[in-house]
């Protein structure tokens, strides 16, 4: 089989991921390609797409979401994402069973006398109103009937785990801060989540991965259970593997891709791109070695943004009083900086401002 090494991977990574060019894809449709975008940060999805597409503009995406065509749920690895709605109703059964042990691994203790089956009905009557709540009033809503679990695991439990839930607008509208307020899958979308299909072929574990590869590939298996939180979907990866196409990777590991997707020449240039925290471009790989090094691992889930020069993590950034601040996590060359300033500019006016005239950057002194 034919080796990629981590060049090879972080070029065909940044084209799976709008990286390398941005894309003239509608909103909806980005959203659908990336398979949802990471958003416990309800503003982060904005600078996502902002990377990733040509005159991106966020009244869209937030109409998107006012008009629930696309939702905030909580969904792969049991954190919250932005996904189509199609997506979600599709996806959703399929991620039951996982979310409920991610909270159970939480929470065991506290949940470990709690009928689990009992806790989703009584959280079913209470949101038969109709009225969205807020995790803790859910919880509160229930914590008499057992008093003894405090209401943050009865109310994730409910929220995340036992529950199709979505949280609603305006949280994750444009500029706008609000608390998440949770309210039915069926009745926000006027639709039931499909049944998870009984076929020992897994179908939407199918889906699932073309999906990934499309977004991700060439990636392994362990890639894949990263990215989704499933537990690697081998049932689909059996059945998909006559119609993919196999490599190696310098580790020896064995990547699975779709026959026709793109690859690029390693020596593609790679143009300066600022990514929002928890972006799925970094957290969606086991081996993050494509694109994040190892040094720097630990950034990816604690919340820092990144700068990407030459396609790899080289920089943090953060916004303070409408000018970007950039802190370089290697040795960045002038030319380096030079773009890193202008793409920075562009950001903090499209954040900051009205979109119109160049934005404020500051860029820390190179490390060492």
């Amino acid at each position: 089989m034919t080796v990629l090494d981590a060049r090879a991977l972080n070029r065909a990574t940044l084209a799976r991921q709008l990286l390398l060019d941005r894309a003239e894809l509608p909103i909806l449709d980005a959203v659908a390609h990336l398979g949802g975008l990471q958003a416990q940060e309800p503003q982060e999805p904005f600078t996502g797409l902002w990377s990733r597409l040509r005159a991106f503009d966020p009244a869209v995406l937030s109409e998107l979401l006012i008009g629930r065509r696309v939702v905030r749920a909580h969904l792969m690895r049991r954190t919250v994402h932005l996904v189509t709605a199609d997506d979600l109703l599709a996806w959703r059964a399929r991620h039951d069973d996982m979310l409920r042990r991610k909270v159970l691994g939480v929470y065991r203790r506290e949940l470990e006398a709690v009928d689990l089956g009992a806790l989703a009905a009584a959280g079913r009557e209470v949101m038969a109103d109709g009225e969205p709540r807020s995790m803790s009033a859910l919880a509160r809503a229930v914590a008499d009937r057992w008093p003894a679990v405090g209401p943050r695991p009865l109310g994730e439990m409910l929220a995340a785990g036992l529950l199709p839930t979505v949280q609603l607008p305006p949280r994750g509208v444009w500029r706008t801060k609000a608390g998440a307020r949770y309210g039915l899958v069926s009745r926000w979308l006027g639709r039931d989540i499909d049944p998870l299909d009984p076929d020992p072929s897994d179908p939407v574990g199918q889906t699932l991965l073309r999906r990934y590869l499309a977004a991700y590939g060439p990636a392994a298996s362990a890639d894949l259970r990263a990215w989704c939180g499933l537990t690697g979907l081998p049932a689909a990866v059996s059945a998909l593997r006559g119609e993919l196409v196999r490599f190696r990777d310098e580790r020896g590991r064995e990547l699975l891709d779709l026959p026709g997707a793109p690859r690029p020449d390693p020596g593609t240039p790679a143009p300066v791109r600022f990514l929002p925290a928890f972006d799925n471009a970094v957290l969606g790989y086991h081996d993050r070695g494509r694109i994040i090094d190892d040094a720097h691992r630990g950034l990816s889930v604690a919340g820092a943004r990144f700068v990407l020069v030459d396609g790899r993590v080289a920089a943090t950034w953060t916004v303070e009083d409408g000018t970007v601040l950039v802190t370089p996590l290697r040795r960045l060359t002038r030319a380096d900086r030079a773009a890193v300033t202008e793409e920075g500019a562009a950001l903090a006016s499209f954040l900051c401002g009205d979109g119109d005239g160049a934005g404020q950057v500051r860029i820390a002194p190179s490390p060492g």
